[in-house]
């Protein structure tokens, strides 16, 4: 999995019409700001107004995943988050001038095609992973339907479908790592079955339905009036299904299990509306919208609950933002005052910062030669350091700027640092950056516990 955050280089537009509306739409996909994340926007309405991507505002899973915010209403998202999730794109704009993405041929093909003639791009910030913790489960005993999302250090789903058909047996699914998707899973198809058109047509979808953009099961053999009749439903001068095949007019499948992987593809897209690319082990048995914005919903309460204990999570295998050459470029300390030995994290309102105390620590010459301990003075100088690295992004020319600690307030030492120690240091802006001046909270944690905690105010200065 990508580990820098990515968006499109250039804008791309699809039209075409929409599976449940009937609506012809042009959709643009444009390029976004790092953690900008994705959105959609209804350029047809007053305001033009901006729809998050997320689970908290889907409003109707009625054979598709609808959201609304703002007063933009979306239909059928799950296609195009799909082809998003599978392409790691973290930051897009989508502008759609009607109420739905256009279908195209039923699967996520074609938003795929278009992004990569965007030119996908990485950016200069992390991925914001959440990694699950703990297992989260969703159950209908009463349909079946069971979806667990289990830890990983990883992203992969498995599928399972059932629909006690004739011609639709037992079918599975899997995805070991995203790579796969677009060659294994972007090109399959929505599908349902004969006996559903009439009522989803009653219901009112379906109105951009035809079989050059869903797959039709049969459910039985039909008559020759049976048939007509489902001509006339679909808009067709004739359709056939042939008993061996049990498809409407003989249509081709990409894969035996189709069936199996769009419903994969379904869960890819509902799972993104969480918010933040996720570490996990998904595992779906009759998975459909509502039971996968169901377990969304589950995981986005589990994200919110971990993030309120903040505690930043440090990986030694994953590549650091600013090394400790950048820092050096960036802060004008030197020896023996450089105290950060990388930004592990850093966006627009907090940074992460890492220090691996030693025994060669300089300060243990004299600082309880018997007992080394780090002195709490040294511990908030790293940590105004790291925040230091925070102030100085806020600019785009921070070579030319000198970033000086002015302010020390509730100041607490919770535990003693020792040689062996990797203190992990966050910094967060309590308040924007005004007229160069910003106010922080700075907590230092070893092994997840708070060592020491700080408000810190600091000044940018342009250099003379």
């Amino acid at each position: 999995m990508n580990n820098k955050q990515h968006t499109i280089s250039k804008s791309v537009t699809l039209s075409g019409v929409g599976l449940h509306t009937g609506v012809v739409a042009n959709m643009t996909f444009l390029p976004a700001a790092a953690n900008h994340g994705i959105k959609f926007q209804r350029v047809d309405l007053p305001g033009q107004p901006i729809a998050d991507a997320d689970v908290d505002y889907v409003v109707d899973t009625s054979r598709g995943t609808t959201i609304e915010h703002n007063g933009a209403r979306i239909n059928t998202v799950e296609h195009v988050l799909a082809a998003l999730v599978g392409l790691e794109i973290d930051n897009i704009l989508i502008q759609l001038d009607g109420p739905e993405p256009p279908i195209m041929d039923g699967s996520s093909i074609k938003f795929v095609e278009a992004l990569k003639d965007a030119e996908p791009v990485e950016q200069e910030a992390h991925r914001k992973f959440f990694e699950l913790t703990e297992e989260v489960r969703f159950k209908d005993l009463d349909k079946g339907i069971e979806l667990a999302a289990l830890p990983l250090n990883d992203y992969r789903i498995a599928v399972m479908v059932d629909y006690n058909s004739k011609f639709l047996s037992s079918q599975h699914a899997n995805l070991s790592h995203v790579s796969q998707f677009e060659k294994d899973f972007s090109m399959c198809r929505t599908f349902c079955f004969v006996h559903e058109l009439e009522a989803l047509y009653k219901a009112g979808l379906i109105k951009g339905g035809d079989l050059n953009n869903a797959i039709v099961i049969a459910d039985k053999d039909y008559s020759e009036s049976e048939l007509a009749h489902l001509s006339e439903v679909l808009g067709k001068p004739k359709v056939s299904i042939s008993k061996e095949v049990g498809i409407l007019n003989n249509t081709n499948l990409h894969f035996n299990n189709e069936m199996a992987r769009h419903k994969l593809l379904d869960v890819m897209g509902d799972l993104a509306l969480v918010g933040r690319p996720i570490k996990a082990q998904i595992l779906a048995s009759r998975p459909g919208h509502a039971s996968n914005v169901e377990l969304a919903k589950k995981i986005k309460k589990l994200m919110l609950e971990t993030e309120k204990n903040n505690v930043p999570v440090y990986d030694p295998k994953q590549p650091p933002i600013c090394s400790h050459e950048r820092i050096y470029e960036l802060l004008p300390h030197r020896y023996p005052f450089q105290m950060i030995d990388k930004i592990i994290y850093l966006d627009d309102n907090s940074v992460v910062g890492v220090k691996n105390v030693t025994m060669n620590e300089n300060y243990f010459m004299g600082h309880f030669p018997n007992n080394p301990v780090m002195p709490g003075v040294m511990q908030v100088e790293a940590m105004a350091q790291t925040g230091g690295i925070l102030v100085l992004s806020s600019v785009p020319d921070p070579e030319n700027y000198w970033p000086y600690l002015v302010g020390i307030e509730n100041c607490r030492f919770r535990k003693s640092v020792i040689p062996g120690d990797t203190v992990i240091f966050k910094c967060e802006l309590t308040a924007p950056i005004r007229r160069g001046i910003a106010k922080m909270i700075g907590k230092a944690y070893v092994a997840g516990q708070v060592v020491c905690e700080a408000e810190m105010t600091a000044s940018l200065v342009r250099k003379s």
